[in-house]
């Protein structure tokens, strides 16, 4: 009797349920019957032979590392989650109390008075908005430019032949290998005196135009795939690209497609998730950058340069002579301030992303 005549049988489908239950019962019976504790195995353990030793040891060995584990697990992931988000929780603590407590022996973490007139006066001496939208027009624009460019490069190394394709991804390689230190210097000069090829100079008299003080020396960087770990970034997109089906750009090329058009409408709807993992990671590294943007400004323009420079600032602006007195420890609640609002933006754009990242991260060749 098949299942649909068994269902229509009135108390069929409750025998079945029985003798599902039941079937349960002998099999626990069954490897219980079978089965030998822990302590037996200690206490009966000289009265085993050599084979039943070795059998039991390695039994014994297995139940053992299944309890363990967790909690050498829990304690590897609790102590490193303690590295990470012990600054931060610092951080708070100091951005959220008054200036009289941080001397106070008494308080460990959490203050006696809460306030947040801190983070509101900090926000004021940096002038929170403006630095946040200048940081985005520079850091964010360069991440978006960078990624449209590596993502092109990257696909292009991973399904296209052409001469010299060995030669330029070793050039990617050392993107990668070479600190950016090594070539800063170079290319300072090259912005500070921008006149490739002469052309600039056709149309300026001659002379060569200053970019070292401008976004543009960033913007140029991110374009031709050279900004900050570019490299990296041509790399994670030839992986991804490489790991696509190659029957998918057969398709679209039997429909009509050109290799761009096949790139737009079917490699990037597929990679999104790579996308989004490349671009959080280019926000990120523009946005704690200060070394680079530092050589390049000689203002405060971003988070980065801000928070490098935040103790003069901050000092400064709470000075009655706008010079800097006391010592950092005597700003350390609206240093920690200016901290905390500094990290604020790139926490909130991963909490709403993370699992597109993590998803990304998976899929992008980082990992297996």
């Amino acid at each position: 009797m098949d299942n649909e005549n068994i269902q229509n049988v009135p108390g069929a489908a409750s025998a079945a349920k029985k003798s599902k239950r039941q079937l349960k019962k002998e099999e626990k019976k069954r490897l219980s019957k079978f089965h030998v504790s822990s302590w037996e195995i200690i206490t009966h353990y000289f009265k085993y032979s050599d084979a039943e030793k070795k059998h039991y040891r390695y039994i014994l060995g297995r139940r053992t590392g299944e309890k363990v584990w967790p909690v050498f697990r829990f304690l590897i992931l609790f102590g490193l989650a303690f590295v990470v988000v012990y600054p931060i929780i610092y951080m708070i603590s100091c951005a959220i109390r008054p200036q009289v407590e941080m001397s106070d022996p008494s308080i460990m973490w959490i203050p006696k008075t809460l306030t947040l007139s801190n983070l509101e006066e900090t926000w004021l001496a940096i002038d929170y908005p403006k630095l946040v939208w200048d940081t985005v027009t520079v850091n964010v624009v360069c991440s978006i430019i960078q990624v449209l460019t590596c993502s092109i490069a990257g696909y292009g190394f991973a399904r296209f032949k052409f001469k010299g394709k060995g030669l330029m991804f070793a050039i990617v390689i050392l993107q990668i290998i070479v600190p950016t230190q090594v070539i800063l210097i170079p290319q300072y000069m090259q912005f500070r005196y921008f006149n490739p090829l002469g052309i600039v100079g056709l149309f300026n008299n001659g002379a060569a135009i200053n970019l070292a003080d401008s976004p543009w020396a960033l913007y140029l960087q991110a374009f031709f795939c050279n900004g900050i770990r570019a490299g990296l970034f041509i790399f994670l997109f030839r992986q991804f690209f490489r790991g696509l089906p190659k029957e998918l750009e057969d398709a679209a090329y039997l429909d009509g497609c050109g290799p761009f058009e096949t790139f737009v409408r079917i490699m990037v709807p597929n990679a999104s998730n790579s996308f989004l993992t490349v671009f959080i990671f280019s926000v990120v590294w523009y946005w704690n950058d200060s070394y680079v943007s530092g050589m390049f400004f000689t203002k405060s323009n971003t988070v980065a340069l801000m928070v490098s420079n935040l103790y003069q600032t901050i000092s400064a602006y709470y000075s009655p002579n706008g010079t800097p007195t006391g010592v950092p420890s005597d700003w350390l609640v609206w240093i920690e301030s200016g901290c905390l609002l500094s990290i604020l933006p790139i926490l909130v754009m991963y909490i709403f992303l993370q699992k597109n990242f993590v998803e990304g991260i998976e899929r992008s060749g980082i990992v297996g």
